[in-house]
């Protein structure tokens, strides 16, 4: 392949990709989050690359989390540059996330995650961006497939990364890390390394260094492929689980304001369907937008507490009472379950 030719079938690859995606419109305003790593830089180059062509207005958008003292910094510094290099507008967020994660007694990475995702909603809310388009790469994908594997996941774990959430979309998804870096050599632009992305104290670090190349050199080479493709299939299995949950709930729940109650008969047998496994996924599906609908807090719900719940259900006293994360309780009546939320729970 001649010199540029890389370049220019990356360019042709991710139009295509992006003017098939529901999001695509002509005079989009889409934010480009860019930390400064090869992938983010790589997507601000496309799209910046493509505006004309895909008749979209592109700005930049940075948070920076202050975790890595002159180093973020600098990152931020390097994006500012790269923004006015490309003569795109950016739009910058800071924060004081390690200090909030103590307070809050969270992790670290959860904390940083949830302070970038607020500040890209918070970018949508005030029409700078319409949506957010975030780097995460094919490799990305098998990576958190692998981690939800390891941690012990469900069908929904397998869909791992979503191409779209609420108002953030990931373009890059069918795109593998080498590539972009090939491309970004072409355009002879360089981008920042993150030392923590190489520390193998942490999970996804060992993954990526360490299992992944193994996989791929002693197993299959196409790993990264294939453990995507999984992905994408479960997402579409989980969505339509989530389709038939969300028709089941509108026809067995009955809302009183943040209350919601439902028959035992209607848990067990949803749609007519009696102790079946597809039973059990709709009952938990079902469980899950229960407690989306009522919880007055964040609270993560597990496999043990939808456990809980059924067990409640089918063999709990009238009057017995279940709480659970995100401040509901589950009330047992005489052949009922009352969610509502708790006492005093803020």
């Amino acid at each position: 392949m001649q010199k540029g030719q890389f370049k220019e079938k990356i360019q042709r690859r991710f139009a295509e990709y992006v003017k098939g995606q529901p999001w695509f419109r002509a005079g989009l305003k889409i934010g480009v989050g860019v930390s400064g790593g090869a992938d983010s830089v790589a997507l601000l180059m496309l799209f910046a690359d493509l505006r004309s062509k895909l008749g979209m207005v592109v700005s930049a958008v940075h948070f920076n989390h202050k975790l890595r003292g002159k180093e973020s910094d600098a990152d931020e510094k390097f994006v500012a540059g790269l923004a006015e290099k490309l003569g795109v507008p950016l739009h910058v967020g800071r924060g004081d996330v390690a200090g909030k994660a103590k307070r809050e007694k969270a992790n670290l990475e959860d904390a940083a995650r949830r302070a970038r995702y607020g500040f890209f909603e918070r970018i949508a809310d005030q029409g700078v961006a319409e949506i957010v388009a975030t780097a995460h790469t094919m490799d990305d994908q098998a990576e958190t497939v692998l981690a939800h594997i390891v941690r012990g996941t469900g069908v929904a774990g397998l869909a791992g990364i979503h191409s779209v959430a609420g108002t953030v979309v990931r373009p890059l998804l069918e795109f593998r890390h080498d590539e972009l870096r090939k491309y970004l050599r072409e355009k002879k632009q360089t981008w920042r390394e993150d030392a923590t992305n190489r520390d193998t104290a942490r999970m996804r670090a060992r993954m990526r260094s360490k299992l992944l190349p193994l996989l791929e050199k002693q197993f299959n080479p196409a790993v990264v492929e294939h453990l995507a493709a999984l992905a994408q299939r479960a997402h579409e299995q989980a969505s339509f689980v989530e389709e038939l949950a969300g028709h089941l709930f509108d026809q067995s729940v009955v809302m009183n304001g943040n209350r919601a109650r439902i028959s035992v008969a209607a848990m067990f047998n949803p749609f007519g369907v009696e102790q079946s496994a597809t039973s059990s996924v709709l009952r938990a599906k079902l469980i899950q937008e229960i407690v989306k609908r009522t919880r007055q807090r964040r609270g993560q719900v597990s496999a043990g507490h939808i456990g809980a719940i059924v067990v409640l259900a089918k063999s709990g006293e009238p009057g017995k009472r279940l709480q659970i994360p995100g401040g509901i309780d589950v009330v047992k009546e005489t052949d009922a379950l009352l969610f509502q939320p708790r006492p005093n729970s803020r």
